[in-house]
């Protein structure tokens, strides 16, 4: 059974239903979808009252199965106009689950600025939030804590989604209390903002009851085991996210100065520093931690801590996405760099995609030159401080491209292309092109897999699987790092799911549930006024050669979604 709340702003009223067997089961972005669409809000303002703002968590939440404690938020995505699901990992969803909660949605907006506490025992309070606004996240997380306590967990609106900015996510404490865990696409930051809450304080109680404890805690042990000797995970572990910018660094599909080139160290000029190898050995050397859970529970670690030469930490985490767009994608080319400017986009709470994505365009228009660190911190500056250029910086790619009327634009459904040049790395490509999302790698992310010479209907077929687990995952509060075990366990994780919530699931579910999701997402951007136009590729990426691999785009969207409804009707 769990508690899931529906928070009227407009009247600070509370309305809480309960759920159980597969209520509490088909959350996260399932949900989500769900109630979106069934709320109408396909055709609402995004930063209007009648937009939800849903905050979902897992149906292992509260517990230690590991990789679990994930967090769906979503809403209308001012950003690209469609639907958004932002997946944020932290203690959030741990400490909701702890509380006997799956979520809730805040509806409304509120007169004032709020504080919104949850705590274990008591009501529900709003309270004033005066005294954090305009303030970093850093130092509200700070306050916050100094007034709440350390028992709690952290969901803040940044500056940034203060003034509407819609690079703003949602940041979440991490089990150190960094508030450097962000739900960051689409602009969901800028929705908390429009309905001015600041923060919600969410106190940390037990784990939750489960429909059969010990059978549930046998799965726990289970799953741990599987992990520990999957290599994949192994992987993960030693060298993290950032080892995928090794790999596309190789083989050409690294965005590299606004996506005109895939490489941004060759191998005769010396060691590439943005990939996992050589930070894992420089992070070891400096004394940094190079194994991090986000999240409490999570066996993978695959966060880190990055420090300086003299000790003393950076940022926490330096993740592959951030070292591909604020990196290599802007012309930098030194880990040091770009963690400085990581830290920066932390405490702003804004989405370091889009952030790196946009400031590629400005270079591209000739505001900065790429590897231009003083310029990139200037930018980023502007953006905290609400300057004119700043609140028009935190528009994104999309609307900054257009002000300055720049070629090379790469957005998809007016959101920044993932760090996978979609003409080398096709299925990513694909999935980015038709997702729901906007230009969303976690939507279906393999880049591994071996494009070259593969038909439209080949790569459609193997996007639209990934997509479908990872739909799946993203309702069933699951990191995708897990996948390499989830994926092949379906059976297994149907299992545990029927041990925590006495369901009867079957291997089957984990498939049935992901198609679903993608099913009333694909709904809501319909309803929305999307077309088929919309999933078009930039047409740079067709136009010109990737360069070093004499590649272009070759998947327009009409074969591609002809493929798509080919595959789902059979």
């Amino acid at each position: 059974m769990r508690k899931y709340l529906d928070i009227n702003l407009s009247d600070q009223s509370i309305r809480t239903e309960e759920l159980d067997g597969l209520g509490a089961v088909r959350v996260g972005r399932h949900f989500i979808a769900k109630t979106l669409l069934e709320q109408g809000a396909a055709t609402a303002d995004p930063l209007g009252p009648d937009n939800p703002l849903i905050f979902s968590a897992g149906p292992f939440a509260g517990s230690n199965f590991s990789n679990a404690n994930r967090l769906s938020v979503g809403c209308k995505s001012p950003l690209t106009g469609g639907i958004k699901e932002a997946n944020s990992g932290g203690t959030f969803a741990f400490a909701l689950g702890q509380l006997g909660m799956a979520g809730f949605t805040l509806h409304g907006i509120s007169d004032e600025w709020v504080v919104i506490h949850i705590p274990k025992e008591g009501e529900i309070t709003f309270q004033d939030a005066s005294p954090y606004l305009g303030k970093g996240n850093f130092e509200v997380a700070k306050m916050l804590h100094e007034k709440y306590g350390d028992k709690v967990s952290l969901g803040i609106c940044s500056p940034v989604g203060e003034y509407g900015g819609l690079m703003a996510g949602i940041s979440f404490t991490d089990p150190e209390k960094r508030p450097t865990r962000i739900a960051a696409r689409g602009g969901v930051g800028a929705v908390m903002g429009s309905k001015k809450v600041k923060a919600i304080v969410v106190e940390r109680n037990k784990m939750p009851e489960f429909s059969d404890r010990k059978k549930y805690m046998g799965s726990v042990k289970e799953y741990t085991k599987m992990l520990d000797v999957d290599p994949a995970i192994d992987n993960f572990r030693k060298l993290g996210t950032a080892m995928v910018g090794d790999f596309t660094n190789k083989i050409g599909g690294l965005p590299t100065r606004n996506f005109s080139a895939g490489t941004i160290v060759e191998a005769d000029e010396g060691p590439f520093k943005l990939g996992g190898q050589f930070i894992r050995k420089q992070n070891l050397e400096r004394g940094g931690e190079t194994t991090h859970a986000c999240m409490p529970g999570c066996m993978i670690k695959c966060s880190n801590i990055y420090v300086d030469k003299e000790g003393e930490e950076i940022c926490s985490p330096l993740e592959y996405e951030t070292l591909g767009l604020v990196g290599s994608n802007c012309g930098l080319t030194d880990p040091d760099d770009v963690a400085r400017l990581n830290d920066v986009a932390n405490d702003l709470g804004i989405d370091t995609i889009e952030m790196g994505a946009t400031i590629g365009v400005l270079m591209d228009a000739g505001e900065g030159e790429f590897g231009d660190f003083e310029f990139m911190a200037q930018v980023l500056e502007d953006i905290r401080d609400g300057t004119e250029k700043g609140r028009l910086y935190a528009q994104g790619t999309a609307r900054v491209g257009e002000h300055y009327n720049v070629a090379r634009i790469p957005v998809i459904k007016k959101q920044g292309i993932s760090a996978y040049d979609p003409r080398e790395i096709e299925v990513t490509g694909i999935s980015m092109m038709v997702t729901a999302q906007g230009a969303d790698h976690t939507a279906g992310n393999i880049p591994t897999f071996q494009c070259k010479d593969k038909t439209t209907e080949e790569l459609v077929a193997a996007s639209l699987d990934i997509q479908e687990d990872c739909a799946a995952a993203d309702s069933l509060g699951l990191c995708l790092f897990g996948r390499s075990v989830t994926n092949v366990q379906q059976e297994f994780i149907a299992d545990a799911l029927n041990n925590a919530h006495g369901t009867d699931l079957s291997e089957g579910f984990m498939k049935e549930l992901g198609r679903e999701a993608l099913a009333m997402e694909w709904q809501f951007n319909k309803d929305a006024g999307f077309t088929e136009e919309d999933d078009e590729l930039p047409q740079f990426f067709y136009d010109e050669i990737l360069s070093g691999k004499e590649v272009a785009a070759r998947h327009h969207t009409k074969e591609v979604n002809a493929a798509f409804r080919d595959i789902r009707k059979k």
